[in-house]
């Protein structure tokens, strides 16, 4: 009998150890924009790893004429420092776009260009790392830093030291429960639509369930399709109506640093209340997109023989599965309560987003402190509660939606959240943050706040000069 050795694997290279004051986690457009006001900081080293090889910002969706929501002024740093060298309009003076951005007189970028700036911003960061996959961070109690090991593209490890971390990995896309055993291959998420055009191409009916803006992004496109003779499409959500984005400027406010300041202080159950009241605010449909939508409808009215259309809302989800070449999805009406069978060849999940809840911070779970509802308790200046313990801090981007509200996703009060964040590392005011922001005034006076925190009811003036003579005299 012939012996065999063991097999041996490669051996991992292994690269020296680094030390960083920061470390930052993920290079989406709010770390981008942490490490833009970063430079030039004295005195702070920063360092943003990324996993995957370029920058890419929601390719599964990145429509030809697809524009941002929100004035090229949200851009990366322009919000709170207007003169930086990163900022949008000095992309466009370096691409020789500025008289063409003027002259279109549409102040709210395409997202192919926003991307494109993006990738212009990281181009000139030396401090942003791509091919780096956080794998796993630890804290050294002895050393007080956090230790982040990291796996390269070529098979290299490394580890790296840092006072505080920054985690900006962003959401992860969210299946309900009742899609989850369809196959693979009857199946897609909003997320990924564009990278499976050849599925939908062959389908001859195509569902789309949410109500979002990315649902009717995707119900244009298949609506084009149909006008060419493409697939039948129905559009079912759960919400009452195909409801619009409420961007009426006083209820803009409600995304401001002012509003973000107010909410934080709620107790965290209205919190949750008012999340649920203002899904309008951010998970809505724009107006333009929602006037397009009727307009190609309309147009199928005059030209005749295409497959069918159908648009339904109040409508939830209960099951789905594959049965031969159909996919049957069993939904209920949600005012009269009775059964709807809806038979498909591909469903489309619009159906959102998550907050990623990343492996790699497992061995520091002991630290974290965490809401009943098990997510991490987020201070105003967006420092995660760690125990007292801990020396360092860890800093959150675009997960601390139920502690900071409805403004979190948005593009808007990046350039505010990433300052406060510079500010309380540096331990001084590097960037002078907005005062006012907002004409209203969203918490009470404070003769009322005194007065609740005395355990008194405050007098109602109005109330008092309306009682009769006799009650008022001593």
């Amino acid at each position: 009998m012939i012996s065999r050795e063991p097999a041996v694997d490669a051996p991992v290279r292994s690269q020296p150890e680094e030390e960083h004051d920061v470390v930052a986690i993920g290079c989406g457009p709010f770390n981008l924009g942490l490490a833009a006001l970063a430079l030039g900081i004295e005195g702070l080293d920063l360092v943003v790893f990324e996993a995957q090889p370029e920058l890419r910002w929601h390719p599964g969706l990145m429509f030809e004429d697809a524009t941002l929501q929100l004035s090229f002024l949200a851009d990366l740093v322009t919000l709170v420092d207007p003169t930086h060298p990163l900022s949008f309009l000095a992309y466009l003076r370096d691409s020789d776009r500025m008289y063409g951005f003027y002259v279109r007189e549409r102040f709210h970028p395409t997202r192919r260009e926003y991307e494109d700036y993006l990738r212009w911003v990281a181009g000139r960061l030396p401090s942003v790392r791509f091919s780096q996959r956080v794998e796993r961070v630890e804290r050294d109690a002895e050393r007080a830093r956090f230790v982040v090991e990291l796996a390269a593209a070529d098979g290299s490890r490394s580890r790296v030291l840092a006072r505080d971390l920054v985690i900006g990995i962003g959401s992860e896309p969210h299946l309900p429960k009742a899609l989850r055993a369809l196959p693979e291959s009857r199946l897609l998420h909003s997320a990924c639509y564009l990278e499976r055009c050849a599925d939908v191409a062959r389908a001859s009916h195509v569902t789309v369930i949410g109500s979002g803006q990315s649902a009717a992004e995707i119900v244009v496109d298949l609506l084009r399709r149909n006008l060419a003779g493409g697939p039948a499409i129905s559009w079912l959500t759960r919400s009452r109506a195909f409801a619009p984005l409420d961007y009426t400027k006083l209820v803009l406010e409600m995304t401001t640093p002012a509003y973000v300041e107010y909410f934080h202080g709620l107790p965290q159950s209205t919190k949750d209340r008012l999340l649920e009241e203002q899904w309008q605010h951010y998970k809505g449909i724009s107006s333009e997109t929602l006037d397009e939508i009727h307009d190609l409808l309309y147009r199928r009215e005059l030209q005749p023989g295409l497959a069918p259309v159908e648009l339904r809302c109040g409508v939830e989800l209960e099951s789905a599965e594959q049965q031969a070449a159909d996919t049957l999805l069993c939904c209920r009406h949600r005012d009269t309560r009775l059964p709807l069978v809806q038979r498909t060849g591909l469903v489309v999940a619009a159906t959102g987003y998550r907050p990623r809840r990343p492996a790699f911070l497992d061995p520091l779970e002991g630290l974290l402190r965490r809401d009943r509802q098990g997510r991490p308790r987020v201070r105003l200046d967006y420092s995660l509660e760690l125990t007292s313990s801990i020396s360092g801090r860890i800093f959150q981007t675009n997960g601390e939606l139920h502690s900071h509200g409805a403004a979190t996703p948005d593009l808007g009060i990046g350039a505010v959240r990433n300052a406060t964040i510079l500010n309380t590392l540096a331990g001084r005011e590097i960037y002078r943050l907005p005062q006012r922001t907002a004409f209203t005034s969203f918490a009470p006076p404070a003769q009322a706040r005194a007065a609740d925190a005395a355990g008194v009811s405050a007098p109602c003036p109005e109330a008092a000069a309306h009682q009769p003579v006799s009650a008022r005299l001593p």
